[in-house]
């Protein structure tokens, strides 16, 4: 065998239901007279030939036009198909279509839209709370820092602003408290 043959991979399938597809009225070689049927065939048959019994008083006088066309009825539905399916599974699935709930499935069972409900919720204003003075300057055990007086001359600020302040705003309410801006 040569590296060339050996590369090149080829597989068969064989579909016994494509080249045998689903018939009546064929056991071994034997077969039903001008058959075998299909199952759509059966079904035109016997109920054509039904209705055809019940009401021969009413194509009576038509004469065999009737009986030609049952016979063929049943040979034009041989092979015929429904977007690629048998009639008998394509009337099976508009059937189950049908039985299908509206909403589809989900896990199984039929999916439903929840019942509405109002949503109640609420919420609640709280003041915020004053800011805290900050504590005394006090050392620390560990701290080494001396506190220093202050100077006589240094500017304390009268009033602070309450609630946090950007830096931008601090600045300002130095510039006012030392005179305004320059």
């Amino acid at each position: 065998m040569s590296a060339a043959a050996a590369s090149v991979r080829s597989s068969r399938f064989y579909t016994a239901a494509r080249r045998h597809p689903w018939v009546l009225g064929k056991v071994a070689d034997w077969k039903i007279p001008l058959g075998p049927y299909t199952p759509a065939q059966m079904v035109v048959a016997v109920g054509g030939g039904f209705a055809l019994f019940k009401t021969i008083t009413v194509w009576s006088w038509m004469g065999p036009v009737p009986v030609v066309a049952w016979v063929l009825a049943i040979w034009a539905v041989r092979r015929p198909k429904v977007r690629g399916r048998t009639p008998l599974q394509a009337a099976l699935g508009w059937v189950l279509l049908a039985w299908q709930p509206s909403g589809g499935r989900l896990g199984g069972r039929a999916a439903r839209d929840r019942a509405p409900r109002p949503f109640l919720g609420g919420f609640t204003i709280e003041d915020t709370p004053a800011p805290a003075t900050p504590p005394a300057c006090s050392p620390s055990r560990g701290s080494r820092r001396s506190v220093r007086p202050r100077r006589a001359g240094t500017a304390v600020p009268v009033s602070a602003p309450a609630g946090p302040v950007s830096g931008v705003q601090r600045l300002l309410a130095l510039s006012e408290q030392a005179g305004g801006v320059r």
